[in-house]
């Protein structure tokens, strides 16, 4: 029997867990309550440039050994950097799950050395060399930055080159100290769990950790209509993205705004497939639902040639337009409930996914959900609800942001 489980430590650290005996592995993570939106410009990518090092060994542990010891469990794991959480996890056996725990919260714990540092600094200017040649890469964090303006949300993930070479390694320690601590992280677990034995290991190995009381800045950010073109003569593609108001990740309307997004702009089957793609006007063409804590945008793309960029931004507006207008039909809501649904269980299925789910909705909400009840809140969704968000967020007002070669 599924259960679900929940336990603060004296430190003030959430321990959750989605426990399924009936699973043949187990995942786990610590989701940390920081990102791009949480740092000051002087230190822009810190964030990202912190979840290397993170990899990069413990007073305990040298950087191969944190590599030697995931690959002796034969296990999967990542770790990742958004504006706003930076997340660790592992996906194992059960049998393996207490050193992948040991492992993971020795990492959250990390030396930090300059010889370290001096070197993983490298790889970041690497990186962001590496992405500042993808054009939808640049033309994301663009259209971000011309959004939300002056708003921390604006910021880059990576940082700038300039960021980045100043950083020193006092000041992503000062950073560190800050904002990785019981109070702004959240461990969670899915699986075939043993619950009490999880608590038990976790009280020992954060038995040190200082409370941290943060409160993230929630200035509300003030779109305002903007528009601006970037000229990369080396391009053979225009791009365009627009951004313009949404719910946030707390909001009930969340699923209303997925099935919308999905009717619009689907990678196959939506709208915008069938009035950019299908007739082959554009080569991509997409609209997705960007909710972030307290606030959230939605977000349109799509690719083209230069000689079609007019056409195709009209074609764009128009097919928005037409849903603010006339809504949707029930056989749109339907189709595209039944993908997020069939997606949703798939995601479900394994441990990692439900992990990463339980995780972030505590970290946003201090909810759980079922699996089932989540669905079931997608499938109450109606055309009459997403006519409710179209009434409150009528795409307006709107940045759109462009490159291309000319």
């Amino acid at each position: 029997m599924m259960s679900f489980k929940q336990v603060t430590l004296p430190n003030g650290l959430d321990v959750i867990a989605e426990v399924n005996p009936q699973a043949q592995s187990a995942a786990l993570g610590f989701m940390v309550k920081t990102g791009a939106r949480d740092e000051q410009p002087e230190v822009a990518g810190v964030s990202h440039f912190l979840e290397h090092m993170m990899f990069k060994g413990t007073p305990r542990r040298s950087a191969a050994d944190v590599n030697r010891e995931f690959d002796a469990m034969g296990a999967s794991n990542n770790a990742f950097t958004s504006n706003e959480v930076t997340c660790y996890w592992a996906h194992v056996l059960p049998e393996f799950l207490p050193r992948a725990l040991d492992l993971l919260a020795d990492m959250m714990r990390p030396a930090l050395r300059i010889e370290d540092f001096d070197m993983e600094k490298k790889v970041i200017l690497e990186e962001i060399s590496l992405y500042l040649d993808r054009p939808t890469h640049v033309l994301f964090e663009a259209v971000m930055a011309d959004y939300f303006a002056s708003h921390a949300l604006g910021q880059s993930v990576l940082g700038s080159r300039e960021s980045i070479t100043a950083l020193a390694q006092p000041q992503m320690r000062e950073y560190f100290d800050a904002h990785y601590g019981p109070g702004n992280m959240v461990l969670a677990a899915a699986g075939n769990v043993d619950w009490d034995r999880l608590v038990g290991w976790i009280e020992k190995a954060a038995a040190s950790w200082r409370h941290l009381d943060i409160r993230r800045d929630y200035t509300v950010p003030q779109p305002q209509p903007r528009r601006r073109h970037i000229v990369d003569a080396k391009l053979k593609r225009h791009y365009i993205a627009l951004m313009c108001p949404g719910p946030s990740a707390q909001d009930k309307q969340r699923h209303a705004c997925q099935v919308l997004a999905d009717v619009i702009g689907d990678h196959e089957g939506s709208r915008l497939y069938w009035a950019l793609v299908e007739p082959g006007l554009a080569d991509e063409a997409d609209f997705s639902f960007y909710p972030l804590d307290r606030t959230g945008s939605f977000f349109a793309y799509a690719s083209c040639d230069p000689a079609r960029r007019d056409q195709v931004e009209d074609v764009l507006l128009a097919e928005i337009k037409k849903v603010i207008q006339d809504g949707v039909t029930e056989a749109e809501v339907l189709r595209s409930k039944n993908k997020i649904e069939t997606a949703a269980v798939l995601h479900g299925e394994l441990p990692l996914g439900r992990m990463r789910s339980i995780c972030a909705r505590w970290t946003y909400t201090h909810e759980y959900r079922r699996l089932e009840e989540e669905l079931g809140e997608l499938e109450a969704v109606s055309g009459a609800d997403i006519q409710e968000v179209l009434r409150q967020y009528p795409c307006s007002p709107v940045t759109i942001t462009t490159l291309g070669p000319e």
